[in-house]
């Protein structure tokens, strides 16, 4: 008769905006101790082999509109490995708990179970605004700030309740459906002149970000053909950035700075 295998552990570990210099010491600390890391497609890779050197690496990345890997098989991929005695570690993008299905996940393996743990990582939400000079929040000029998933058009509820909150809005996965979010935010009472940033692939080097405002964004949106993956800032922090003007509908933010020596 054999012996029964106790299972493994599993970590979520959120691996940052993109840039190695922002993954935490215990999601490093996490890799160098795993067995197995299935990983994101926007979690950092670069290092990945460096990170986690005894490690079966599996990717189960997905991209916009196309899910290679369903989470249905990437829950059935985390539990077979920690049930053969494996110490599994799950590397997100960003935080796993900000739409990144890591409740799910821990799901799946607490019913059956399995010992978890939750590494919090940097989100996106935040730090690619942070990373062109836009604050989320700032003081008389917003206290409050939403963060959206743009995967699916809003209902009208969820967008008069967006402008009647005001703050800052940010909006991930949204591209797709940004002319949809744009127009149903004017219909609901937001003004044309409300600034926003369309800041594509973050912290990479060939990042990209455009200033516009909401009545001109159709235009600014045909002429950039922006690309995720993208963040979306909604409000007036977008002013913030080194001082900028609106002056201009569409302004690339990345040459401005260059320009003043940020």
């Amino acid at each position: 008769m054999s012996a029964q295998i106790d299972p493994g552990t599993v970590t979520l570990v959120g691996g940052g905006p993109g840039d190695p210099d922002l993954m935490t010491v215990g999601a490093l600390k996490a890799l160098a101790a795993a067995d197995v890391v299935l990983c994101d497609r926007l979690a950092p890779r670069d290092q990945l082999a460096e990170w986690a050197p005894n490690a079966l690496l599996i990717d189960v990345g997905k991209t916009p509109g196309h899910h290679a890997v369903p989470q249905e098989e990437i829950n059935r991929l985390i539990v077979e490995h920690a049930l053969a005695g494996r110490d599994v570690v799950r590397l997100k993008g960003g935080d796993p708990f900000v739409f990144g299905r890591g409740g799910e996940e821990i799901g799946a393996c607490r019913e059956l179970g399995i010992p978890t743990r939750v590494i919090p990582g940097v989100t996106s939400a935040i730090a690619v605004p942070a990373s062109v000079g836009v604050p989320v929040t700032h003081r008389e000029v917003s206290r409050a700030f939403t963060v959206i998933s743009g995967h699916a058009p809003l209902s009208a509820d969820e967008l008069d309740g967006l402008v009647k909150v005001g703050g800052t809005i940010v909006v991930l996965m949204g591209i797709g459906t940004l002319p949809q979010l744009g127009a149903g935010l004017l219909r609901h009472g937001m003004r044309e002149t409300m600034p926003l940033a369309i800041i594509e692939r973050g912290f990479h080097p060939e990042r990209r970000t455009t200033l516009a405002t909401l009545g001109d964004l159709v235009r600014v949106l045909g002429e950039v053909q922006p690309r995720s993956p993208a963040i979306v800032v909604i409000g007036e922090v977008v002013r913030q950035s080194a001082g900028l003007s609106l002056s201009k509908s569409s302004v690339d933010i990345d040459s401005l700075l260059a320009e003043a020596g940020a």
